[in-house]
């Protein structure tokens, strides 16, 4: 094929490409109930490796290994982390596997690529003590007190994601049997249990902040979680939350919602839970994904036999 055939060839591949993108991510939305935030991370992702194709003039569907390798390459040369080039190279996948369902293309290139390799790194986690100060940074003062406590004691309490949390509404709590449903990814229901004193705080913003709150505004409905000015608390308004809550107690910076998530996890498993039991609460689709807090409470065990046995 010449020049011309192959840039024509280009060209007709970038733009079905440019249609299947937004195809395929309503699919995500749609059939496999991908959170807003997720289908946003695959389309930024697709659409990188769009421009890509329409800058060096590749076909994008039928692109050969070189070519795909070369295009991670650039990913590690412009600072992204090996981890980060895993998850392009992961939605790239996701979106040939449905084109080559829906009879678009060939998935067996991509398919064939190799992951980088990612270094192997243990959750970041608090301490009992770090998670109790950051619980008192929020003593009841006054409605927006009351729902940050209740906030992360709930976070602590279930292990829940921040968006899990995002998405609670108020009869997702049952007080009665000390329990609460949370939808994880994929819309996914599950029961966990939630201790007494969270529960008192959770019931206490319920009676005496989240009424002066949903007072504010007109669009509370049945979302726990609500702003300063009545409405609906995305993810990422939780997240600054939690980031303003870690500042207050002094703790570090680099503490995130999933550091009590990943702390809810070891916690249970020092304490004797069962791995099942742990990947049934936190929601986990694998295993496998499970399985690293083993190796955090390991650490943790040598950590302790090392401060405590006289030949260590």
């Amino acid at each position: 094929m010449g020049a011309a055939g192959q840039g024509g060839r280009a060209e007709s591949e970038q733009r079905a490409l440019e249609r299947a993108i937004p195809a395929f991510c309503d699919h995500l939305a749609a059939v496999r109930n991908l959170s807003p935030h997720t289908v946003r991370g695959y389309r930024c992702d697709l659409e990188a490796y769009l421009a890509w194709a329409r800058r060096r003039g590749v076909a994008p569907l039928t692109a050969s290994h070189r070519e795909l390798r070369a295009y991670l390459a650039e990913l590690t040369r412009a600072g992204y982390s090996p981890r980060t080039v895993n998850r392009h190279l992961s939605s790239l996948r996701g979106l040939f596997r449905w084109m080559a369902r829906e009879g678009l293309c060939d998935d067996g290139t991509v398919a064939a690529l190799a992951s980088p390799k990612v270094p192997r790194s243990l959750p970041r986690t608090m301490s009992d003590a770090d998670a109790g100060a950051l619980l008192d940074s929020c003593l009841a003062d006054g409605p927006v007190g009351l729902r940050d406590r209740a906030f992360l004691e709930l976070l602590y309490a279930t292990g829940a994601r921040v968006s899990e949390m995002a998405s609670l509404r108020v009869g997702d709590l049952d007080f009665a049997r000390g329990q609460a449903r949370l939808f994880g990814k994929g819309s996914k229901e599950r029961i966990v249990p939630v201790y007494e004193s969270a529960l008192d705080w959770a019931r206490r913003y319920l009676d005496e902040g989240r009424p002066d709150l949903a007072a504010r505004g007109d669009a509370a409905g049945e979302a726990l979680f609500l702003s300063t000015r009545g409405n609906p608390m995305s993810a990422d308004a939780l997240r600054t939350v939690f980031e303003r809550r870690v500042r207050q107690a002094g703790l570090d910076g680099a503490l995130s919602p999933h550091a009590m998530r990943h702390t809810f996890a070891t916690e249970l498993l020092g304490g004797g839970a069962d791995l099942r039991s742990v990947q049934e609460l936190l929601g986990h689709e694998s295993l496998s994904t499970t399985q690293v807090y083993t190796h955090l409470s390991v650490e943790r065990l040598r950590e302790a036999a090392a401060r405590a046995h006289p030949r260590a």
